[in-house]
């Protein structure tokens, strides 16, 4: 029971020419195919025209999905007994990011998934029901406080329930506030392209930390977007206003005590509050710093400061 290549190609071809000849992107719906995930399904929907190729009970002949399939995906660790039900699902999730399918575009962006983490608990009336209440705070009115009961609430339901969604994650939205501060050792420090690293995170302007005054003279000339300041305290005072700071250590290799980047991602959403990433081209300089530690690289390679900070906050607050 397997679908035979010369009448699939015959179908496909069938498609095609609705298509104005346009050869679409083929999907082919298998248990051997990689997890259909929210960022398989934007990939589907860049494309202008997608066909799916469903298969029954055994499937269909290897040489056309050598030939002309362009992605396989399996609906989950079970079997089915076509593709049917798989390519529902498929055009499903792609309708909702098509505009207009849906009538706010923020409730589609605030789904679960979409930003890479679950959605929050979701109520609406009677505020009182079988003896269960609905969270205060949602009807008192105040929007800034309902937003971050959802991100919190968004958090603790991700840590939960699918904590290996945080490796996916970018925590931006989810901490209080976030920046980066940097040890210049010397005026050669290489800081190319960081205003603009700051800017693409929305993490206000960088700190620069230069222990003597000529270096600090010399760091203002250099990088007149940052903040010079000669001691990290001041960094701390500066950026926390008195709240409570998580320092996220960043070296480029594995240290003492050093924690994987998705732990150290744990970490900071469960802090909540304001985090700072620390980084040095000399790690002895940030060493002796409370705070926790993440590596990026587990190798003895000398990766460029600029390179280093790029990547750390790609780990952390890029998107998914």
């Amino acid at each position: 029971m397997v679908f035979a290549a010369p009448q699939l190609k015959d179908a496909l071809d069938f498609a095609t020419a609705k298509f104005e000849g346009i050869r679409p992107y083929v999907v082919y719906p298998s248990p051997q195919g990689a997890l259909i995930s929210q960022e398989t399904i934007e990939t589907l929907v860049s494309h202008e025209h997608v066909v799916i190729i469903c298969g029954h009970y055994e499937g269909i002949d290897e040489r056309f999905v050598q030939k002309y399939v362009d992605l396989e995906v399996s609906a989950g660790d079970f079997v089915l007994t076509g593709g049917e039900i798989p390519a529902m699902l498929i055009v499903d999730a792609m309708s909702r990011l098509v505009p207009g399918v849906v009538g706010k575009t923020k409730a589609v962006i605030e789904d679960s998934f979409y930003r890479g983490m679950l959605d929050n608990p979701n109520y609406t009336r009677p505020a009182l029901w079988e003896r269960l209440e609905v969270p205060e705070l949602l009807t008192g009115g105040n929007e800034r406080d309902i937003t971050r009961w959802r991100r919190r609430e968004s958090v603790r339901r991700t840590l939960t329930r699918r904590p290996d969604l945080v490796a996916r994650a970018s925590i931006r939205e989810y901490v209080s506030g976030a920046n980066i501060a940097v040890f210049a050792g010397n005026e050669n420090v290489n800081l190319s392209g960081l205003p603009e690293l700051c800017e693409a995170y929305n993490l206000g302007r960088p700190y620069i930390i230069a222990r003597t005054h000529e270096l600090r003279e010399a760091m203002k000339e250099s990088y007149p977007a940052a903040k010079i300041l000669g001691d990290i305290r001041r960094v701390y005072e500066v950026f926390g206003g008195g709240g409570d700071i998580l320092t996220v250590k960043v070296s480029a290799i594995a240290r003492k005590n050093s924690m994987h980047s998705l732990e150290a991602k744990r970490k900071c959403l469960e802090h909540g509050g304001n985090v700072l990433f620390v980084f040095a081209e000399d790690y002895g300089m940030i060493e002796s710093l409370e705070g926790i530690c993440s590596y990026l690289y587990a190798d003895e390679v000398n990766i460029p400061l600029n390179v280093m900070i790029g990547a750390g906050l790609d780990r952390f607050l890029g998107k998914r």
